[in-house]
């Protein structure tokens, strides 16, 4: 409900939720306690980001002398490129400035380029700042803002929800070590899911357990806007998202092994194991049983075991290897297991049966049902599910 509820504040109000810079300091404090000389030497790249507003900028600016940063660019969006931005009005930083052109503020993007004590007050940070407008409005995608991206060692931002996956594509096309913030659904995503299969990126140290906080870019009144999901915190509103990191930067957390029940104790102690009718069984269509919830995971099952997707807040790639994902053609991982035929007939408790119907792109099935199905009504009158999405896994043994 929140992520569909900032889904439709984004639509109304762009992509452009600015991140709490208490968020950015639990991460970036995660790499450093792994490896304290992380950023040391290195060039870090804020695509989406803007000094005037950004804490990825001011992070990064004030911390530039301790992290021992070579180099810091930043590159910010045009007003005008975005559709939705008719808050938007220049800055004191930008109008005060020499450089200022009221013919540009609007249709160009800013480059902002941070090296050296250009003050001479003795230390690099935010004043130091030099920045000028780009030819373009500084879309990330473009020509004029991939050398930016090349030249960089750490690509470190919040970039927008609905262009995740192309950002990140753009990232990873690189070759390059990042941490971004994305929704997390877009662990699902066919695009995201083969890359976190693969180990080539995971979630970052911050937990799952509870929603990101964002700013807004403009003030918020709840009760103008029922279908913004926001929480109040000592008087200040703000965007709620069930957000998460990803990256593939090494943080200490991710190789902590969880330890773990066997089976019998599960079900004998854990009383939401006891009561849950489908724990432990076995899938109709995969060869993999179903597990849930995170902690019950059994100690002393040597098989395939199908976990909600929260499984990788605690995800540990010395204890467990990811053999795939459900609806993502998995059957090739289970040759013996029954396979539907793309479209089944869903009747509305759930059972499945024949060969024409709602598409479920083999979700899982236990004893002829849905697992994790939720039902609503669509426009026709139909009652249609939505599917819980499971990760396969196994102990390493």
């Amino acid at each position: 409900m929140a992520n569909r509820n900032l889904s439709k504040a984004k639509k109304a109000k762009n992509d452009e939720f600015y991140t709490q810079l208490n968020d950015i300091l639990k991460e970036m404090n995660a790499y450093l306690e792994y490896n304290p000389d992380v950023f040391r030497g290195k060039t870090v790249f804020c695509p989406c980001d803007d000094p005037e507003w950004s804490n990825f900028t001011r992070y990064f600016a004030q911390s530039f002398d301790l992290l021992g940063l070579k180099k810091l660019i930043c590159t910010s969006f045009a007003a005008d490129s975005n559709p939705y931005n008719d808050y938007y009005q220049p800055s004191l930083f930008e109008t005060e400035s020499p450089q200022y052109d009221p013919t540009k503020t609007r249709s160009k993007g800013k480059l902002f380029i941070l090296t050296q004590d250009k003050n001479k007050d003795g230390k690099i940070d935010i004043d130091d700042l030099e920045w000028e407008y780009l030819q373009g409005d500084g879309d990330f995608r473009s020509e004029e803002v991939k050398p930016f991206r090349d030249e960089a060692d750490f690509i470190i931002t919040n970039p927008p929800f609905s262009l995740f996956r192309e950002f990140l594509a753009w990232v990873t096309e690189a070759n390059k070590q990042f941490s971004v913030i994305g929704s997390k659904n877009a662990i699902t995503y066919k695009e995201i899911f083969p890359l976190i299969k693969d180990n080539r990126i995971w979630t970052g140290s911050s937990s799952f357990n509870t929603d990101m906080l964002f700013i807004s870019p403009e003030p918020i009144n709840p009760n103008d806007k029922p279908d913004t999901a926001t929480r109040t915190v000592d008087g200040v509103v703000y965007l709620r998202s069930p957000a998460i990191w990803f990256t593939n930067i090494e943080h200490g957390r991710r190789h902590e092994p969880i330890p773990f029940m066997d089976m019998r104790k599960n079900l004998k102690y854990n009383r939401k194991i006891r009561e849950n009718e489908t724990a432990y069984k076995k899938y109709d269509n995969y060869n993999a049983i179903e597990v849930p919830i995170t902690k019950a995971i059994p100690s002393d099952y040597d098989g395939v075991m199908g976990v909600p997707i929260s499984f990788l807040d605690k995800y540990c790639p010395e204890q467990f290897e990811i053999v795939g994902m459900a609806q993502r053609e998995c059957h090739n991982e289970f040759p013996d297991t029954k396979k539907y035929d793309g479209y089944v007939q869903m009747k509305s408790n759930g059972e499945v049966e024949g060969s024409n119907g709602k598409k479920i792109d083999e979700a899982p099935v236990i004893e002829g049902k849905i697992e994790g199905k939720t039902y609503y009504q669509n426009e026709q009158g139909r009652i249609v599910s939505s599917l819980y999405m499971r990760i396969f896994i196994r102990f390493k043994r």
